[in-house]
């Protein structure tokens, strides 16, 4: 399972030099490593040492049900904030903000599009803003370099602004609905982290980039194959969509519903109102600006990458590999607390920060460490920011590396070492904070 994974892994890593779409090695890794999970069976556990109370078949497929399950409301979630992104970009939506955004400046426009992605990742999550942002770049950027590298900001400032706030990332919420944090304790300890993790990378890309951005050549209204959408249907549809994405977390904390729910509701809203908008014009306007039109323009192949990598990780957390993992690290390293999370973050850039977090929660009952202690505070900036060392090592990644086609090795060569240099300023900030100041 181990090896296939692996092999998956390099597969994706080599798209590009391989000419064969991510999302195809993805899902055989994804269901290859399931099948081999079912052929193993009780061996399989065996040797991991997981206690399957009875017929491994049986754990087997309820494991897989309840993972589907999970994956699900995430792909779910997706589909809705890429659908309401696409469906604002339709109505040409973004004007309202990029039209307000007139620095051709490079450094000057790198911090603005970041400092937006880190709050609005706080107050929304880090895979929304990343369709948001992505969106905004397409329409203020025209070369694919400059693309790629806002695109590569924007990660590492979704995931950072994510980390702080308690509905901002899937693994600072588990924690929180788990007891193990608080709100406000969790923004205090981890908001200046979290800024450094941010201002670190900006600060040396601010040294290094120079020059000016071209913006995409917009033709005039009597070229354009688009048909045309008022203004006043440009800022509803904007407010709309952005009112419908702020208040999927509102609606989750309301009903306690899962955020995907949320999500097809503001979307179920956004349909019925451009289908009243529109219902005099002609089927060809109709045609290009319903919900029904938009939706064909996502991005299918990216959807299931995400499926078959999330289907990939949860099979080595049935099969005990992940846990093995946890073991050894809090074994290794004598329960030192900055080494394990160090670690667990670096580890979520490649294997799902979910089930990692899942498994240290699994690991460290609260009589251990109690409500707020900094182990978790810590667990909860690393697990969030450790995934931007990679471009597929978080939600906010992939979405990215989906919409704006982001290459993997590109990425490792010029965003990885930023990402770290961030990373790693959070957790010494923490450390010094703990050690000598508190």
């Amino acid at each position: 399972m181990i090896v296939v994974f692996v092999v998956g892994y390099l597969m994706i890593a080599l798209e590009h030099p391989l000419r064969i779409d991510k999302a195809a090695p993805a899902l055989l890794a994804g269901m290859i490593t399931w099948t081999l999970l079912v052929i193993g069976g009780e061996s399989v556990f065996e040797i991991t040492g997981v206690d399957i109370h009875g017929d491994s078949m049986h754990y087997i497929t309820h494991s897989l049900a309840e993972h589907i399950s999970e994956i699900a409301k995430i792909l779910f979630f997706l589909l809705g904030a890429m659908t309401i992104v696409e469906l604002v970009d339709a109505h040409e939506g973004f004007k309202v903000v990029t039209d307000r955004i007139t620095t051709d400046n490079r450094v000057r426009l790198i911090w603005i599009i970041s400092i937006i992605a880190f709050f609005f990742s706080a107050a929304l999550d880090n895979l929304t803003t990343s369709i948001v942002m992505a969106a905004l770049l397409r329409k203020l950027l025209s070369k694919k370099e400059n693309l790629w590298f806002f695109g590569g900001m924007v990660v590492i400032a979704a995931n950072a602004g994510g980390a702080w706030s308690p509905i901002g990332d899937v693994t600072t919420i588990m924690l929180w609905i788990g007891g193990q944090v608080t709100e406000l304790n969790i923004i205090k300890a981890v908001f200046v982290p979290s800024v450094l993790a941010l201002l670190v990378p900006l600060l040396v890309v601010s040294i290094f980039m120079k020059g000016k951005i071209k913006r995409p050549v917009v033709l005039d209204e009597a070229h354009r194959n688009e048909p045309h959408v008022t203004s006043k249907e440009q800022y509803l549809i904007f407010a709309l969509g952005v009112l419908g994405l702020l208040s999927v977390p509102v609606f989750k904390n309301f009903t306690h519903l899962p955020p995907f729910m949320g999500m097809m509701l503001s979307l179920g809203i956004l349909w019925v109102v451009t289908e009243v908008i529109h219902r005099t014009k002609s089927p060809e306007v109709k045609n290009t600006l319903s919900v029904a039109a938009v939706i064909r323009r996502i991005d299918t192949p990216s959807v299931l990458f995400f499926l078959g990598i999330l289907l990939a990780v949860a099979s080595l957390q049935t099969a005990g590999h992940l846990g093995q993992l946890a073991q050894a690290l809090d074994k290794t390293f004598d329960g030192n607390i900055y080494i394990i999370n160090t670690l667990i973050g670096l580890l979520s850039a490649v294997v799902d920060n979910v089930p990692l977090v899942a498994g240290a929660m699994g690991m460290y009952p609260m009589d251990v460490y109690p409500v707020d202690h900094p182990f978790w505070e810590l667990l909860a900036y690393c697990a969030g920011t450790g995934g931007s060392a990679l471009i597929i090592g978080s939600a906010a990644g992939v979405a990215i590396m989906g919409i704006l086609k982001i290459d993997f090795l590109w990425y490792m060569r010029k965003m990885t070492w930023l990402a770290l240099l961030g990373y790693f300023a959070g957790i010494a900030w923490y450390w010094l904070e703990h050690q000598f100041w508190m």
